[in-house]
């Protein structure tokens, strides 16, 4: 294991460790156990670790740019979060970037790229169906989030990812056009020509087949999530 393999790990353990008393303090309950929320968020972080960091769970399409690439690891923040709320769905989010963290070829750029956009569409959708605890509040939580997510997308391309490959890791602003050009060739510059007709269609496409995936898995196994809860006792009559 590599220094900053160690470093990832020990600063998981910190933030998982912070995260709950912090949680635990600001809902003090009797039922919350922080051993049962840490292995929570231990099992979803690690399933979402997998389909992020794995390339066999990642694909692209061939009217997108190949760089762009399809994974879904929002899909167990999203039922971990409807299971347990959103302060469960934001630290599998924080698990599953920490782990891909040491293998970053982006000198991690792309993980905190990743890292906003999973929060800003995930954690809006589980608060508002945490209101809303039916179809309509998971319809409005998709589409409030989905639209939250998209337009951070294309904002995040155009300032901040296109210039850090450009100017911070020696990529040609030519040769990235030229890659975008093969799939799209009417993309005629890095700015908001590729992030409207490039990032805009990708994160679409990838938020409703996430939103589908999700609906399905958790419509077939929420009522298995509440293990470890307390039972409440009926009242003698």
């Amino acid at each position: 294991m590599n220094a900053a393999s160690i470093i990832a790990l020990i600063l998981l353990f910190v933030a998982l460790v912070v995260t709950i008393k912090l949680y635990g303090d600001e809902h003090p309950r009797p039922d919350f156990n922080p051993v049962r929320f840490m292995a929570r968020v231990a099992i979803f972080g690690a399933m979402a670790a997998i389909l992020y960091a794995v390339p066999v769970f990642h694909f692209t399409l061939p009217f997108l740019p190949s760089f762009l690439e399809f994974h879904f690891d929002e899909i167990p923040a999203f039922i971990c979060g409807f299971a347990y709320g959103p302060v469960a769905a934001g630290c599998v989010i924080a698990v599953k970037t920490l782990i891909k963290l040491p293998f970053t070829s982006t000198m991690g750029a792309g993980e905190l790229s990743d890292l906003i956009l999973s929060c800003l569409y995930v954690i809006p959708a589980v608060i508002i169906y945490g209101k809303v605890r039916n179809l309509k509040g998971v319809a409005i939580g998709f589409g409030v989030a989905t639209l939250i997510q998209v337009v951070a997308a294309m904002i995040l391309n155009v300032y901040l990812l296109i210039p850090f490959y450009i100017y911070m890791m020696g990529f040609s602003e030519a040769g990235l056009l030229g890659l975008v050009q093969k799939a799209m060739p009417i993309v005629h510059d890095l700015k908001w020509s590729y992030a409207v007709i490039a990032v805009l269609p990708f994160n679409l496409i990838k938020d409703v087949l996430v939103v589908v995936a999700t609906f399905l898995i958790y419509r077939s196994i929420h009522v298995f999530l509440h293990w470890g809860k307390p039972k409440t006792k009926k009242k003698a009559e």
